[in-house]
């Protein structure tokens, strides 16, 4: 299959901790979906180190490499940021955000002696996380008679899709994720269904 067909992403949260010189360094990293979950992950450890002297972080969203952030809060640049960044790119990673927290232990680190230890305590934490491989997925609305229900959950399932959401009435609504590399099967056995008044249309991104 094509390699934009799938994504690696971490299949669990997990978190580390690192010291250097007296600094104490706690890696956290987390599965996210958007921006939104990756700012709420970054103000709950903020609240739950609110005494810490740095809150570092940096995230990398979807599958076409764009939509990244980092942040060296505070640390002189480039010295956090960057490196926790380049420990998430390193494994191939989307849909990952990476956050270090860091209690100063008095003595100076310097600017080598930083982005080492960002980037050590960024790839111990990931080295704990599990990769998982998962389908890039594309969003349809479909609507179908009740008695079809049985064969429309068939379909769902052999093509390994998700039902997002559902309305099932005398006439139902699904919001179906399908993975991309199913999606031309998937199309096939919903025309093989004759639905006369069953419809496929794209969700909006």
């Amino acid at each position: 299959m094509p390699e934009n067909d799938f994504y690696n992403t971490i299949e669990k949260s997990a978190s580390t901790e690192f010291k250097d010189r007296g600094s104490k360094f706690i890696a956290y990293a987390f599965p996210v979906k958007n921006s939104d979950e990756c700012r709420q992950r970054i103000n709950e450890l903020k609240k739950e180190h609110a005494k810490a002297t740095h809150h570092c972080f940096a995230y990398r969203l979807g599958i076409d490499g764009n939509n990244f952030r980092m942040s060296d809060d505070g640390e002189p640049s480039g010295t956090a940021g960057r490196p926790i960044l380049g420990q998430i790119d390193s494994k191939v990673l989307t849909n990952v955000v990476v956050v270090v927290v860091r209690y100063f232990g008095g003595t100076l680190l310097g600017t080598p002696g930083l982005i080492s230890a960002y980037k050590s305590s960024a790839a111990m934490v990931l080295q704990l996380s599990p990769v998982m491989r998962k389908a890039v997925e594309e969003e349809f609305v479909t609507q179908f008679d009740y008695t079809r229900l049985n064969e429309m959950m068939i379909i769902i399932r052999q093509c390994n899709c998700r039902i997002i959401t559902q309305e099932i009435q005398l006439f139902c609504r699904m919001v179906i994720a399908v993975p991309r590399n199913r999606l031309e099967e998937f199309r096939y056995k919903l025309d093989n269904l004759r639905l006369g008044e069953n419809f496929l249309e794209k969700v909006p991104k």
